[in-house]
C-alpha cells in the first residue's frame, strides 16, 4: 500500500512576506519622520513670526503712550524688561520715503536677534502715524533687511492726535 506523506503547514513566513511588512514600515516611518520635521520647522516660524509682531506691538503701543513721541528711546524705556541696542540706521530696515526717522535698534528675545526701526510722518495737522518694521531671520553676511519676504518681517502703524 502506497502512503501518501502529507506536507506540513509551513511556519514563519516567506521572503516576499518580509519584504513587504518591510517597505510598508519603511514608508510609514519616512512619512512621520517627515511630518515631525516639517512640524518642528512651522512651530519655529511661528515663535518668530509670533516674537516679532509682540515687539512691534509693544514699541508701537509704548512709543504711543510716551509723553514726548518726539524723544521716545526704547533702549532707555524698556531696558529692563528687554535687550534693546541702539543702532545706526544702515543696521536694520530703511525708512520708506517721506517719513522721519525715530531710531533703529537690536532686540534680542529668547536668544533671537531682531532689528527694529522706527519712524513717524504727519498724516494731517494734528494727526501723526508712529510705525514700527521688526525684522528676523535676515541674512547677516550681506545684512540685506529690504529684500526679505514678508514672512520675515512685520510691519505696525499706530496714530496719535497732538
Amino acid at each position: 500500500m502506497k502512503t501518501t506523506k502529507r506536507s506540513k503547514p509551513s511556519r514563519g513566513f516567506t521572503f516576499t512576506e518580509v519584504m513587504g511588512a518591510l517597505a510598508v514600515l519603511t514608508v510609514a516611518i519616512l512619512g512621520t519622520s517627515a511630518y515631525r520635521y516639517h512640524a518642528t520647522v512651522d512651530v519655529r516660524k511661528a515663535e518668530l513670526k509670533t516674537s516679532g509682531a509682540r515687539i512691534g506691538c509693544l514699541l508701537c503701543e509704548t512709543w504711543r503712550g510716551a509723553p514726548d513721541p518726539n524723544a521716545f528711546d526704547p533702549a532707555t524705556h524698556l531696558g529692563a524688561d528687554l535687550t534693546i541696542l541702539s543702532l545706526t540706521a544702515y543696521e536694520g530696515p530703511s525708512v520708506p520715503t517721506g517719513h522721519n526717522p525715530l531710531g533703529t535698534y537690536g532686540i534680542t528675545v529668547n536668544e533671537e536677534e531682531y532689528r527694529a526701526t522706527l519712524f513717524h510722518r504727519a498724516i494731517s495737522p494734528g494727526l501723526r502715524a508712529l510705525s514700527v518694521i521688526v525684522v528676523w531671520d535676515w541674512d547677516r553676511q550681506n545684512q540685506s533687511f529690504n529684500t526679505l519676504p514678508p514672512s520675515k518681517s512685520f510691519r505696525l502703524t499706530t496714530y496719535i492726535t497732538e
